[in-house]
């Protein structure tokens, strides 16, 4: 008797482990885990873990450290990862619509910023979705600005300076002003300016305080061009293969990351252009002459994009102009 209520016991117990079984998801992104936006995927990653008892567990590996940054989207595509974070305007050139928030002072506030993904969130979703992605959610950098190794004035004084572009915008933007690109990931910054590469980039406070820029700089012009995204996404098929309980954790703990992520890429602008100023950099606004040469550098860029866009851009623009 004591035999058999022994393997009863048993056979329940294995039931009851069947029944929660373990997804484990594991989740690359670009950034170290100082930067706020890796902070808000670990608590997104939490929220999952918690709503679902444990049964989706993601674990984030940041800084490149599972794939490189220009290999997340394409590891999620494939199934070699279920879930990732990038720079939207990475997959600028499969898409322009992945470019729209990188033209230079089209949307140069939080509240533009705003506007504009809404009018351009469904493109977006559209666009991955047509790659077997779901979009979850996204959070903007701080606005981009000039890190530069002395004060300028005017648009002449950058001609010739070697800069630090990060995508297709930032490559086109340096042409236009007669600067020479080269592309750097944000964590050979240091590098790069140590060797000699670059002498100057336009990126966010974030990146400048991580990424040590009064080491290699000395000024910051705030001059708050564009607001670009992260945006985090995952393989369709893996969001599917989920059950319904644990697939609305997942949406629910996206929603809520990005209404967070927002707030908190707000309060870093704030904090991190204070810790540039401690360290010791000198933080100034544009000159008229330097904000109006930027200004027509974005209309140009803008027009271009338009071309490339097509309908479809015209659409986004004209919504966003609506709001």
């Amino acid at each position: 008797m004591t035999f058999r209520v022994t393997l009863t016991g048993a056979a329940l117990a294995v039931a009851a482990s069947s029944s929660l079984a373990q997804t484990a998801w594991d989740m690359p992104t670009p950034y170290g885990d100082a930067v706020f936006h890796t902070q808000n995927i670990m608590a997104f990653a939490d929220e999952v873990r918690t709503a679902t008892d444990g049964t989706l567990d993601i674990t984030v590996h940041s800084a490149g450290s599972l794939f490189a940054h220009g290999q997340i989207k394409d590891s999620v595509r494939r199934g070699l990862a279920p879930i990732g974070e990038i720079l939207m305007s990475q997959l600028v050139n499969e898409n322009p619509v992945f470019g729209i928030d990188s033209i230079p002072f089209l949307a140069a506030s939080y509240e533009e910023a705003a506007a504009l993904w809404d009018a351009s969130r469904m493109a977006v979703t559209e666009a991955l979705e047509a790659q077997g992605l779901t979009l979850l959610f996204a959070v903007p950098w701080p606005g981009q600005s000039l890190f530069l190794r002395e004060e300028v004035t005017d648009p002449a004084q950058l001609q010739g300076v070697t800069f630090r572009a990060y995508n297709n915008a930032t490559e086109r933007m340096a042409q236009l002003l007669g600067m020479i690109p080269t592309q750097v990931e944000a964590g050979d910054i240091p590098t790069a300016f140590s060797t000699g590469r670059v002498a100057s980039m336009i990126t966010s406070p974030s990146t400048g305080v991580s990424s040590q820029a009064w080491d290699y700089t000395s000024h910051y012009i705030d001059v708050q061009a564009w607001l670009p995204k992260n945006m985090v996404f995952v393989n369709s098929s893996a969001l599917t293969a989920l059950s319904e309980s644990e697939r609305d954790a997942v949406l629910a703990a996206a929603e809520a990351a990005e209404a967070r992520g927002w707030e908190m890429s707000r309060a870093e602008t704030d904090t991190q252009i204070e810790a540039l100023e401690a360290a010791g950099m000198t933080v100034m606004l544009p000159s008229d002459a330097l904000s109006a040469g930027l200004s027509e550098i974005g209309e140009i860029m803008a027009a271009e994009w338009m071309a490339e866009a097509g309908d479809s851009g015209a659409a986004i623009l004209d919504a966003f102009r609506a709001e």
